[in-house]
């Protein structure tokens, strides 16, 4: 029995899906758990697998169409059966119409197509023009024809020749560029043309035709577009203010080092271990404006950037402040990784309250990022450098970090933000205090 193959709603906040590759062609046989297609959704490609075994009879939704969850793109069924029923259902004409309406449009362009093909496609010139130019040595593709269908006549040869008697040359560019086979027109210039001019022209040319310079437009995939759309619209929404703040990492890395048989804790890790449980202090940070109302939260779900070829995706570690430091490091790793092969969840990238992003490893010392609508504030990481700071008097090379943050003004002053850093610096530099 046919049946039609929905667009699948993969997590509770997806709403439509792309189509980016069909596996399968019309007429193909489909078995249970095979990849069907592929589809793109807030940032994540999925592939959907057959249900049920039977012939792809009818691909109702192309490669590139964005189809609302639940609707119909495919129908599978046995090979002889009647799906007129199911395509009437879904507002298509049936298979018999539509064999009709092809072999209607074959008929048109084939007659079309002899039309075409009596077409005279070389240049139009009346006689009397095509011999002027010949006694010119003039070349007739670079003549604009004015008469009818864009066919040159004399008049345009006359014009063509006038303009060129009126360039102002110097006997020497006029040699060179006769010897170079330059035409003289098409040199722009608000003076006497000199042989510097032909020269530059010449060698311009000559590059242009080596570079074979070419530009295309590719369109935006829905990971690029979705980012697009919100990175303007974040820029739109909240005023923001940018604060930066150093910070001594060497108890840090003598932390990581001590862990090392343990686990391997990145920076990032006890980052968002430690900024988890600084954010229920300022909970301004961890809010969100909505209307006239601010929302304030008891819990930390903290999203961790993660760069990829197509942009950037933020999967999150749902009630981060509760976890602990190897519980959060392993998760992270577990959502990078599925991250970068396609298999995170629609949920997994969703109801972040703050973000954590790491550029550090990059050899960044400083950069301004932008916040993750509906959240208020980010935090950006930058690398480590060893740096010479006074201690006790002292010159001493120290690990130096730069943490960058963007906060919405709306809601957090820069006293608040000021507050949020300084603590957060207090931890960073001696985590111990979390002890307490």
């Amino acid at each position: 029995m046919a049946n039609k193959v929905i667009m699948p709603k993969l997590g509770l906040t997806m709403k439509q899906g792309r189509i980016v590759r069909w596996y399968k062609k019309e007429n193909e046989p489909v078995k249970v758990g095979e990849n069907l297609f592929s589809i793109e959704t807030d940032k994540l490609t999925n592939d959907v697998e057959a249900k049920e075994d039977g012939i792809l009879r009818k691909i109702l939704r192309k490669e590139g169409d964005v189809v609302p969850c639940l609707e119909p793109v495919a129908i599978i069924g046995d090979a002889d059966e009647d799906i007129s029923s199911l395509l009437a259902e879904i507002g298509l004409p049936s298979e018999k119409k539509e064999e009709e309406a092809v072999e209607k449009s074959v008929a048109n362009q084939s007659r079309d197509s002899k039309v075409s093909d009596r077409k005279d496609v070389r240049v139009k010139i009346s006689p009397v023009a095509k011999k002027l130019a010949l006694e010119h040595n003039i070349d007739i593709s670079q003549i604009q024809g004015t008469g009818p269908n864009g066919r040159i006549v004399l008049e345009d040869v006359e014009k063509y020749i006038e303009n060129k008697d009126k360039i102002k040359a110097t006997p020497t560019a006029a040699k060179v560029a006769e010897k170079l086979n330059v035409d003289l027109t098409q040199i722009k210039s608000e003076d006497r043309i000199t042989k510097e001019d032909v020269y530059k022209f010449y060698k311009d040319k000559k590059l242009y035709e080596l570079a074979q310079p070419e530009e295309k437009r590719i369109p935006m995939s829905t990971m690029r577009k979705i980012i697009a759309e919100r990175m303007a619209f974040s820029w739109h929404t909240a005023p923001v203010v940018h604060f930066d703040i150093r910070v001594d990492t060497t108890r840090m890395k003598e932390l990581r080092e001590q862990l090392k048989p343990v686990a391997n804790i990145t920076y990032t890790d006890i980052l968002v271990a430690i900024t988890s449980r600084v954010l229920l202090k300022f909970p301004l940070l961890n809010g969100t404006v909505d209307g006239d109302e601010i929302i304030i939260r008891n819990y930390v779900n903290m999203g961790v950037a993660v760069a990829l070829e197509e942009g950037l995706l933020v999967p999150v570690v749902k009630y981060s402040h509760m976890k602990g430091l190897k519980e959060i490091s392993d998760e992270i790793k577990d959502l990078s990784y599925r991250a970068r092969n396609n298999q995170l969840t629609t949920d997994e990238i969703a109801g972040g309250t703050f973000t954590i992003t790491n550029l550090g490893m990059f050899g960044v010392e400083s950069f301004t990022p932008i916040i993750n609508q509906p959240e208020s504030a980010i935090l950006g990481v930058n690398a480590i450098v060893d740096t010479p700071v006074v201690e006790d008097g002292n010159i001493v090379i120290k690990p130096m970090m730069n943490l960058s943050l963007t906060a919405d003004h709306r809601i957090i002053d820069g006293a608040v933000a000021a507050q949020f850093l300084a603590k957060l610096k207090e931890y960073l530099e001696n985590p111990a205090l979390l002890l307490l």
